[in-house]
């Protein structure tokens, strides 16, 4: 045997062992971690996000504030859709769509609704907090991607 092959052998036996530890290690952070899990964190992390961002826009059983309008008018700035309308469609989306995705249900449509609002707050009213609306986008992703997981009226319902 050479003496660069000598050398070789120990470096390859310790890339061997790591593989099998990765391995190891992989295969059972997977089976803690299902996708029941995942999903339903991700459902009730991203609509707490959601729903209490909506309820600051709100008073009352649902009404929405003069400050939510003034916000909108003030400080969101969006194109083409009046503060009047936008602060009532958004304080809408806001309460809905959490509420179905706590639920499970219609929750690809949910995720992909919440998804174009943040794509919406990233674009037009806080493009510097993309490494929030980065983390957003990821859970939602994985909602509109995988679903809502076997803990869900989804699943209940038979839907995909």
């Amino acid at each position: 045997m050479s003496v660069l092959s000598q050398s070789q052998a120990p470096r390859e036996a310790a890339s061997s062992w790591l593989h099998t530890i990765q391995a190891r290690l992989a295969d059972r952070l997977e089976a803690l971690t299902p996708h029941v899990l995942l999903a339903l964190g991700a459902r009730v992390a991203i609509a707490a996000i959601f729903f209490l961002s909506g309820r600051t826009k709100v008073t009352g059983w649902f009404h929405v504030t003069d400050s939510a309008i003034a916000l909108f008018r003030e400080e969101y700035r969006l194109p083409l859709i009046a503060p009047e309308i936008a602060a009532p469609l958004a304080a809408t989306a806001e309460h809905l769509f959490p509420l179905l995705l706590v639920l499970g249900l219609a929750t690809r449509l949910s995720a992909l609704a919440l998804l174009g609002m943040t794509l919406v707050i990233e674009v037009f009213v806080y493009p510097d907090a993309w490494p929030t609306h980065l983390s957003w986008a990821t859970l939602l992703i994985y909602l509109a991607g995988r679903g809502a997981g076997p803990l869900s009226l989804d699943r209940l319902l038979g839907w995909r």
